[in-house]
């Protein structure tokens, strides 16, 4: 293993974090640009009832692939694994544009989904290489920008391209970003030093684990749309969830060398800031998808200007994380930012539940802004906590652990939060449907239970930050 003690210079770490930007804009983007193309390619290509698949095939490939690009990073180095996310990626978006019918379209996103699953965990794992935990902090929000970036822009460009150009195109974008990915990443990376760790890969744990995810990530998403939550086929899928859950615990304590290891597990602070973060960060996702239901039928809202109400939410995640990031560089007890941040978000959603019948649409978007910002100055924290704590062979294993767990809970909280906000029978219609006051004060009524989820999902983040050991962060990087 080469090393060298000294961190990239500035100007060279600016172009090592363009290249990582953009390899995680490709994964993060393809996530929200898809939705609001949807109802043109199924026009196109015919078969419009499976269209859930092409979200589907994707959200089931990226998070259960997650794990594994983390163990292999540490085991082959950080360069090579990105290299071959990107170029996976980039192969299955070409698939994707060229698909002849949904059936060839659900199979591309999946592999696409192989591609970018772990390309958010992998690039936060390059900078825990390269800086150290003190500093680490300022480039997380980079991260989160890219994130939320991806959140604004995403349906915003698929609309466009579905409406004015054609659909495929949110598939051709991804060849010249990708390529562009390739070459910076490629060519900074290779001028710095290669971090590798010996390691032996579980396999039967990988596909226990696999397994596990993918049926509940199938079940939730399904559940209530496809299927309905007490049918067969949605009881069956987190049946075998559970049973496959079980025998990947089974196989993590009984390894030689499991694909999560039990010296990370064990540590309480990795599982408190994993705890933490998907609680805040499922509750970022579901208000993402969940709000504009509420935007364009309680409050009358056309879909393009629900889009952009969301913005101060995102835009307050990016503040957020950019103020928490920068105090850990400063101050020793950096905990702060997200206790007072997820505290406040959490009394700012009690009070929208306790106002949900009499609310301005100002003050509704205020308090909810509120959450976010809180949300936003938990991310750098919980992420810097875990790779600050874990071993420098299990820095990749340990990230992408976190990023893995992290979609699982979002999908978890997606789900309840969208059970929550359909209660309402008719009054969950799309925006063209013209609802009577009684549907609305139905809609009114299951976005209350909505917010008091919320509440109680940032007080639960709140809580689990609050019980994080603030270790001290390393002015040095560990090797």
């Amino acid at each position: 293993m080469k090393d060298d003690a000294q961190q990239p210079a500035p100007a060279e770490m600016r172009q090592v974090m363009v290249g990582l930007g953009l390899a995680m804009l490709l994964s993060a983007l393809d996530q929200t640009i898809v939705v609001t193309a949807m109802p043109t390619i199924g026009a196109d290509l015919g078969e419009p009832e499976n269209l859930p698949w092409i979200v589907t095939a994707y959200l089931v490939a990226a998070t259960v692939v997650t794990p594994l690009y983390g163990k292999f990073a540490d085991i082959h180095g950080r360069r090579i694994v990105i290299l071959i996310g990107v170029a996976t990626f980039v192969i299955g978006s070409v698939a994707c544009a060229l698909a002849p019918n949904i059936t060839a379209l659900a199979a591309a996103r999946f592999l696409q989904g192989m591609g970018g699953g772990g390309l958010i965990a992998l690039s936060q794992t390059v900078v825990a290489d390269l800086v150290s935990p003190r500093e680490r902090g300022r480039y997380q929000t980079s991260f989160a920008a890219v994130f939320v970036t991806s959140s604004v822009a995403g349906p915003a460009l698929g609309g466009f391209f579905a409406q004015y150009l054609h659909w495929s195109l949110i598939f051709w974008i991804n060849a010249p970003l990708g390529l562009a990915a390739l070459l910076i990443v490629n060519a900074r990376l290779k001028r710095l030093p290669e971090r590798r760790h010996p390691h032996s890969v579980d396999y039967p744990g990988a596909a226990f684990l696999v397994t596990a995810s993918g049926a509940m990530v199938l079940g939730l998403g399904w559940g209530g749309t496809r299927y309905p939550w007490a049918s067969a086929p949605i009881i069956g899928l987190l049946a075998l969830s559970a049973c496959f859950w079980a025998a990947f615990a089974w196989r993590t304590r009984t390894a030689e060398e499991p694909l999560i290891p039990m010296r990370i597990l064990n540590l309480r602070i990795v599982r408190d800031a994993i705890a933490s973060s998907s609680f805040g960060l499922g509750s970022f996702v579901a208000l993402s998808v969940v709000m504009p239901i509420y935007y364009e039928t309680a409050m009358g809202l056309s879909a393009h200007d629900s889009g952009l109400v969301l913005i101060p939410l995102m835009v307050a995640t990016v503040i957020g994380a950019t103020v928490s990031g920068r105090m850990m560089a400063t101050v020793s007890h950096y905990k702060i930012a997200p206790l007072l941040g997820l505290g406040a978000g959490a009394v700012a959603a009690g009070a929208a539940a306790w106002m949900a019948d009499r609310t301005s649409f100002v003050t509704l978007n205020a308090l909810l802004t509120v959450v976010t910002l809180g949300v936003g100055t938990m991310l750098p924290v919980a992420t810097v906590s875990v790779q600050n704590a874990v071993d420098a062979r299990d820095l990749g294993t340990g990230t992408a652990t976190t990023q893995f767990f992290r979609q699982l809970g979002a999908a978890l909280i997606v789900a309840l939060f969208g059970a929550l906000a359909l209660g309402g029978g008719r009054a969950s219609y799309i925006a063209e449907t013209k609802l009577s006051p009684e549907e609305i004060a139905r809609l009114v009524g299951s976005f209350r239970l909505v917010f008091v989820a919320l509440a109680i999902c940032m007080l639960l983040s709140f809580a689990f930050m609050a019980r994080m050991e603030e270790r001290p962060l390393r002015a040095e990087r560990r090797h």
